[in-house]
């Protein structure tokens, strides 16, 4: 008799791909001594200036760090408006809170999945003081569009660039168009540090950032430890800890220099499923419009739900096979905090309730990719 063939291992919704030069780079920054803010912040700080061509850089401690930095740096009067998508995680409304302004939610594109511009238009008004763009998935959202809208009203632009490290849109890459932008290095992203993010941006921006992201002191411990007195420091404004470890950005570097390859990796999965998915009724597939450089954080198919196949269920069926999925996003304004104020969008909720996120990252073997293949192509038999 025959022994069972083996279960295969459960395949996750993400892994990160960490290597030996990760390992080396931490294992060097612990036998240097230093370990918090230091030259490997600075240097990683300068690569992603450099890349995106915006005037500087400063690394923290998370994505939710630089957006609340962000909207502190922008100066929010209370009540001040900040028109963002709701279809997105709830880092940026609770940071429009948190800095006292107040977010008003607008449609997204049924196609991008992104903010629509003319949604936001029409949510300006006299209190309007920004609008924080999200790239859906690593899709750029239309920059130029909201370039314009931002000048012509006075406001100020920042993009939510978490999902799209490496993307393009007509020619400009996602985090260079904003007045200031944000990224994430969280556990799950394109590229990670397992907690951290960058703010990039407008110098005068940047700078009042980094001041309230370090206590408000008006210098580096990294600086002071270099060329000055660690007690010769002034504190200007009451500030905040914000600021990204050695450690930290140490993986960041090394994960920086991987991103083209991770990103090419993560083309060639979504290429798969296109040609393989194409054609399931009731399924639809990401929309990549001409013009896109897609950063492919998300594979994010929409799901039509019929008697015995929903969003859900497929979800839970997946599972069982041992298959992980993801959900991007519950509409932030059906949340707890944010369910006082009516909102009516319709194009959000359709979305949000098909909407399920297959595996896609560099990890992945094409066996893998074919596991997923076809057990939704056994879902749909």
């Amino acid at each position: 008799m025959s022994a069972p063939a083996a279960k295969a291992p459960f395949l996750p919704w993400n892994r990160p791909s960490i290597g030996k030069e990760e390992e080396a780079a931490v294992l060097g920054v612990l036998r240097s001594g230093w370990l918090t803010a230091g030259p490997n912040a600075a240097a990683f700080e300068q690569a992603v200036r450099d890349a995106l061509g915006q005037q500087d850089a400063f690394a923290v401690s998370s994505c939710t760090a630089a957006l609340h930095l962000a909207l502190l740096a922008a100066g929010l009067r209370p009540d001040d408006e900040v028109i963002t998508p709701s279809f997105t995680f709830c880092a940026a409304p609770n940071a429009i809170l948190r800095s006292g302004g107040v977010p008003v939610f607008a449609e997204i594109d049924p196609a991008t999945l992104n903010l629509d511009p003319q949604a936001a238009a029409e949510a300006i008004t006299a209190r309007t003081r920004a609008i924080v763009v999200m790239h859906y998935g690593g899709q750029p959202c239309d920059l130029a569009a909201f370039r314009r809208l931002a000048d012509d009203h006075g406001l100020l632009l920042i993009e939510d660039a978490a999902h799209a490290l490496h993307a393009w849109r007509d020619g400009q890459r996602a985090g260079s168009v904003g007045d200031l932008a944000v990224f994430s290095f969280y556990a799950n992203k394109v590229i990670t540090t397992g907690e951290g993010g960058m703010l990039v941006g407008r110098a005068d921006l940047v700078q009042r950032a980094r001041l309230l992201g370090r206590h408000g002191i008006d210098s580096s411990v990294w600086q002071r430890h270099g060329t000055r007195s660690t007690a010769d420091y002034e504190v200007t404004v009451p500030g905040l800890k914000y600021t990204m470890p050695d450690i930290t950005a140490a993986i960041g570097l090394k994960q920086w220099e991987k991103l083209p390859d991770f990103t090419a990796a993560r083309t060639a999965i979504a290429a798969a499923y296109d040609k393989a998915l194409a054609g399931l009724p009731g399924l639809t597939l990401p929309t990549v419009l001409d013009g896109v450089e897609h950063g492919r954080f998300l594979y994010p198919v929409l799901i039509d739900p019929v008697p015995g196949r929903d969003r859900d269920r497929v979800a839970t069926t997946l599972r069982e096979a041992g298959i992980g999925t993801s959900v991007h996003f519950q509409p932030v304004h059906r949340l707890a905090t944010y369910r006082h104020t009516p909102h009516h969008l319709p194009i959000t909720e359709h979305t949000a309730a098909r909407q399920l996120s297959l595996p896609c990252y560099p990890a992945m073997t094409a066996h893998d990719v074919q596991r997923v293949i076809d057990a939704l192509h056994a879902l749909w038999s």
